[in-house]
């Protein structure tokens, strides 16, 4: 669980084990923790042991831990929020008030991005398959265990967006200016994860038998190296399996290499070229 592999020794994963807190429970913090990223586990157990011994920890926490704790608990509450909406009378039907809360609660967290799962998933709603797409896709906290295009990744994106709106001129995250490079970066990330996911997708709907909604849960769970799945990955062919194995390696390896190579590349240019605007939208 803290390494968000998601691996069970059970036929059923953790579904005979759905209504016991004391499983659930620890398996969910541990995934937490595991996906939250060690940068922020270092440096809120720098302020414990700072604290311990009497000393001043800095005012201010990093933009990324403070970026990543928010983001993170926001995802936190919505992903069992909507599990409740869409499943309560559907999968979550047959159990009680409080096991419907705690069963819920595991299926809203583990996406991000943990293989585990108390109930069946070839037996949830379109709607739910499509929310936890997304949440597969965004992820954990970088330099983590967690695999997707990461939580500071989407919420650089969602600040971009509600500066544009505004009209301002830089964005700004927490009092804090966000370069322009790291902008591009967190696009350049956003974009080549949606064509890692888009291109297998088409390849799969054309040369299987299946629906759009359990491909798509498929191949973004493999990019996302989350490990969940609809029951079809036994059935796809060879070659569509190979797809998946291609996919988990780039989607495990992808982001942390690009971002890496994004930062480290630094090309320097003699001249400057013309300005102008196209039209956008």
């Amino acid at each position: 669980a803290f390494n968000n592999a998601g691996f069970a020794l059970f036929s059923d994963n953790m579904i005979g084990f759905a209504t016991d807190p004391w499983i659930c429970i620890p398996l969910l913090i541990a995934v937490v923790l595991g996906g939250i990223g060690f940068p922020v586990l270092f440096e809120i157990a720098r302020r414990v042991r700072s604290r311990a011994r009497g000393g001043r920890s800095p005012h201010r926490w990093s933009l990324h831990t403070r970026l990543t704790l928010t983001v993170t608990g926001v995802l936190l509450v919505l992903g069992p929020t909507v599990v409740m909406l869409f499943e309560w009378s559907r999968t979550l039907g047959g159990f009680g008030f409080w096991d419907k809360m705690l069963v819920a609660t595991f299926q809203g967290i583990m996406p991000r991005t943990a293989g585990f799962n108390s109930v069946d998933y070839a037996d949830v709603d379109n709607a739910t398959l499509l929310v936890t797409d997304v949440l597969m896709f965004i992820g954990g906290g970088s330099g983590g265990t967690a695999g997707g295009i990461k939580v500071t990744t989407f919420a650089l994106l969602l600040f971009v967006i509600l500066a544009e709106i505004r009209g301002d001129r830089e964005v700004t995250v927490f009092d804090r200016r966000i370069d322009a490079r790291v902008q591009r970066q967190a696009l350049t990330v956003a974009l080549i994860g949606v064509a890692l996911v888009m291109l297998p997708v088409v390849a799969l709907l054309a040369g299987t038998d299946f629906d759009l909604d359990v491909l798509l849960f498929e191949v973004v769970s493999a990019f996302a190296t989350v490990g969940l799945s609809t029951g079809i990955t036994a059935q796809l062919p060879g070659w569509g399996q190979m797809i998946l194995i291609v996919l988990m390696y780039l989607g495990r390896i992808g982001s942390i290499t690009l971002v890496s190579a994004l930062a480290a590349r630094d090309r320097g240019r003699r001249y400057t070229l013309p300005t102008e605007r196209p039209f956008i939208g």
